[in-house]
């Protein structure tokens, strides 16, 4: 099974290419999403990897700080913003400033920290924390309100990223893995993700291969216990008919897709795939499928998000 993650054009900022503005020396990153979904965590992370940070910089200030930044050095530099609906114009703003500053040749993606309404509420109770659209009202309906002013940004974000399921250790991580230099950044990432589907299908996919019709090495009593990074399941998996039939297919349609992403000017790509437990069949297919982009010279990272899970 291949989804496809819909796409809205109304909303999506204008992406100028390289060879109608070079882009310039400041790579900006803007993180926002869902008050509680952890962007003073993901603030820190970027601290931590040598970013510049500012939190809740007004987004009519934007262009002239960036212009200022660009001036001040003669060597790439990268900033971090966290911008949310916390400033009142934010939204208001957003499109068309983003859209100015790409158009001045600025490299700018966004990226977009989501969260189970549940989740959200539970955090919002640890930390006693009133939520900035109902401060003296009920959390949820909060939550549901910034949803919805929130839903156009959140559909032409470069990166959207779910992080109910991550600790603060995680979520770190996470960004670390996703946003250590770059080779060049005018070039997709392409993230191969393994997960079960036993514990949901990844919000952020792009497109999601199923691989449950695969044989499971979970019946083989040798290869239980193992995972689909040793060697034993790899080959199991892989020389099997119909896993051989299977890639054929796949990287066929991979190949003709991933350029036509790079020429939408997507920044990211997440291919999630799916077994039953995330730990055997979709393991081996996403390091099999990181094997083919490398060899590709693509920019490429893998995760396996639930390896470590129980059975």
């Amino acid at each position: 099974m291949v989804r496809s993650k819909s796409q809205t054009t109304l909303d999506k900022p204008v992406v100028i290419s390289a060879s109608d503005n070079p882009v310039k020396l400041v790579q900006t990153i803007v993180i926002t999403g869902m008050s509680g979904s952890g962007k003073s965590t993901v603030l820190k992370a970027f601290e931590d990897m040598g970013y510049y940070c500012v939190d809740n910089l007004p987004i009519a200030l934007l262009p002239e700080f960036l212009s200022l930044t660009e001036n001040a050095s003669t060597i790439p530099t990268r900033v971090a913003l966290v911008m949310d609906v916390r400033e009142e114009s934010f939204l208001d703003q957003y499109q068309s400033i983003f859209t100015q500053i790409k158009e001045e040749g600025f490299y700018l993606e966004i990226l977009f920290l989501d969260a189970k309404d549940e989740v959200l509420i539970r955090r919002f109770s640890q930390t006693r924390r009133q939520h900035p659209l109902k401060p003296r009202g009920n959390v949820l309906e909060g939550i549901h309100v910034e949803r919805e002013h929130m839903m156009g940004l959140r559909e032409c974000a470069d990166k959207l990223l779910d992080t109910s399921d991550f600790n603060v250790h995680q979520l770190r991580q996470n960004i670390v893995n996703l946003y250590s230099p770059r080779k060049r950044l005018d070039q997709l990432v392409i993230h191969i993700l393994s997960f079960g589907f036993k514990y949901g299908v990844p919000a952020d996919a792009n497109l999601v291969l199923d691989v449950r019709f695969l044989p499971n090495p979970y019946f083989e009593p040798e290869l239980r216990p193992l995972s689909g990074c040793d060697l034993e399941v790899r080959t199991y998996v892989l020389e099997k008919k119909d896993t051989i039939e299977f890639l054929r297919h796949a990287e066929g349609l991979l190949k003709f897709l991933v350029p036509k992403y790079r020429k939408e000017g997507k920044s990211y790509l997440v291919i999630a795939v799916g077994c039953t437990g995330g730990r055997h069949r979709s393991v081996v297919i996403a390091e099999h499928l990181k094997e083919l982009f490398t060899r590709s010279d693509e920019e490429v990272i893998v995760t396996h998000r639930d390896l470590e899970l129980e059975e």
